[in-house]
């Protein structure tokens, strides 16, 4: 990953004061350890005419897949490799633009000790990227630059010079020439602009990543005709963080008209008198869903399938009406967070003796499983391969037979209404699937008829007439007969 900073000078203000500004000696060749490989900087050429810096990031492909572990979203067994085999190592992205701000951070914020008058002083300046991904194609890369009084050249790279019918690449090589900016307008623009032509990140988008936006953005964000697609594509079009920083700068835009200070205009605005009503997430949904199934059902001694870190667990507990919960997970780890989630160690005898929690995988049968009212399947059976489906089914409804069984999962065509996630992929990275509505009741059918129970499905969160809702719920009940001849099974047996 490369890029070149290259200015002109006169002996009177020579192009070598370059290395002042970046506070790198253009005589060295220096290093710099990041999170993600080895950045280094170095200077082909620097005289009094001409000078030149470059930023050489090496990537280490394997440090960048074990920190983002399990941050990404894409499950699908053929993403492995890509993990390893990509254009990180090559091409300008975020993980140059975070290099750029660790390595140049005080010529980015326009300082320099010793010399404190070149920061304010425009330079002749030419910035090459050899190898840029630009989702957008040239003329966006022309509409993010030439607003900000950049020359700008680009040239789309072929998929491949011996096939021109083929047509081009999603990378161009870029030149930015200007005689009016500062470093320091130059490097924040390239800071920001980066990943946006990427349209990605290599790490998660917290709400931190606002106030990094108005900071780099400052003096040149809140008037760019573009403004909208750099707010968006920058927080990896998360809707709450793109529009609040949208509303902040819309806040810079009307003080500098009204030649005013943000905090004044800001608080002309009268405090809502009521709280703003905020969205209640998909999971309280999704266990209000599951609770109401569960009472309807006139369940007490209930199976959680795949407890995770117990959430569902704690809502049980709180109700009387369910004498006996279980929590079962293949994950000792996650068992752990679930004991200190439910306070088991400090838990009175009564309470504590209506839970338990076990290790054990569904992929098997277990007589431990047998004789309850209800099971709980949320959002599981998506993290598992397709081929091992049936021998899950088999465990919770062949063997265990509760006599109601709860399954939610993700519906995949409600994934087009979330703005933070890109198209074709999926909602977690360990997600192995996700099936649209008539995949899932397909699916469940064929169960309920196989094992002789009924089903009928609830949808839990906002139903969008058009993709349904963002989980599907599917309620399997035991049939009649089925229940009447294990009552009289019993009855003999006693």
């Amino acid at each position: 990953m490369f890029l070149t900073i290259t200015t002109t000078g006169t002996p009177e203000r020579p192009a070598s004061d370059l290395g002042f500004l970046l506070h790198k000696h253009p005589e060295k060749a220096q290093t710099f350890s990041t999170s993600y490989g080895t950045a280094h900087v170095l200077y082909p050429q620097a005289d009094a005419e001409r000078c030149t810096a470059a930023l050489l990031l090496e990537v280490d492909a394997v440090a960048l897949v074990r920190r983002g572990k399990g941050k990404g979203r894409g499950g699908a067994p053929d993403a492995a490799l890509a993990q390893y085999v990509n254009d990180r190592p090559y091409a300008a992205s975020s993980l140059l633009a975070v290099a750029l701000s660790a390595v140049f951070s005080s010529a980015m914020r326009g300082v320099c000790k010793a010399r404190p008058e070149l920061p304010d002083r425009p330079l002749p300046l030419r910035i090459e990227v050899p190898a840029l991904p630009a989702r957008g194609g040239p003329a966006l890369v022309r509409r993010l630059f030439e607003p900000l009084g950049w020359a700008v050249t680009v040239e789309p790279v072929p998929l491949d010079v011996q096939f021109p019918e083929w047509g081009d690449s999603r990378y161009v090589g870029l030149v930015l020439e200007s005689q009016a900016l500062t470093l320091a307008e130059a490097l924040r623009h390239l800071y920001v602009l980066l990943p946006v032509l990427d349209d990605a990140k290599h790490y998660w988008v917290s709400p931190d990543e606002v106030d990094k936006l108005l900071r780099a953005g400052e003096g040149w964000l809140p008037g760019h005709p573009e403004q909208k697609v750099i707010t968006s594509r920058y927080l990896s079009r998360r809707w709450s963080l793109t529009r609040e920083a949208m509303e902040r700068l819309e806040l810079v835009r009307l003080a500098e008209a009204d030649d005013s200070e943000v905090e004044d205009i800001d608080n002309a605005v009268e405090a809502e008198t009521e709280d703003e009503e905020k969205p209640t997430p998909l999971a309280v949904q999704r266990r209000d869903a599951i609770l109401a199934a569960l009472k309807a059902s006139g369940a007490g001694r209930v199976l959680d399938l795949g407890c995770g870190q117990g959430q569902l667990v704690q809502a049980l507990l709180k109700d009387p009406a369910f004498t006996e919960i279980v929590g079962v997970d293949v994950s000792m780890r996650a068992l752990t967070i679930a004991g200190r989630r439910l306070k088991l160690d400090r838990m009175g005898e009564r309470q504590a003796s209506r839970v338990k929690l076990f290790q054990g995988s569904l992929a098997y049968t277990d007589n431990r499983l047998k004789g309850y009212d209800a099971a709980v399947l949320s959002e599981v059976i998506e993290h598992l391969d397709l081929p091992r489906l049936p021998a899950l089914e088999y465990a919770v409804f062949g063997s265990a037979r509760p006599r109601t069984v709860l399954v939610t999962t993700p519906n995949v065509e409600y994934n087009v209404r979330w703005e933070s996630l890109p198209a074709g992929h999926v909602r977690h990275g360990d997600h192995r699937f996700e099936w649209t509505r008539e995949e899932f009741r397909t699916w469940a059918r064929a169960v309920a008829e196989r094992h002789g129970y009924g089903v009928e499905f609830v949808p839990v969160g906002p139903d969008d007439p058009e993709v349904g809702p963002p989980t599907q719920m599917a309620v399997f009940e035991m049939s009649t007969a089925v229940t009447n001849g294990n009552d009289e099974k019993e009855e003999k047996a006693a």
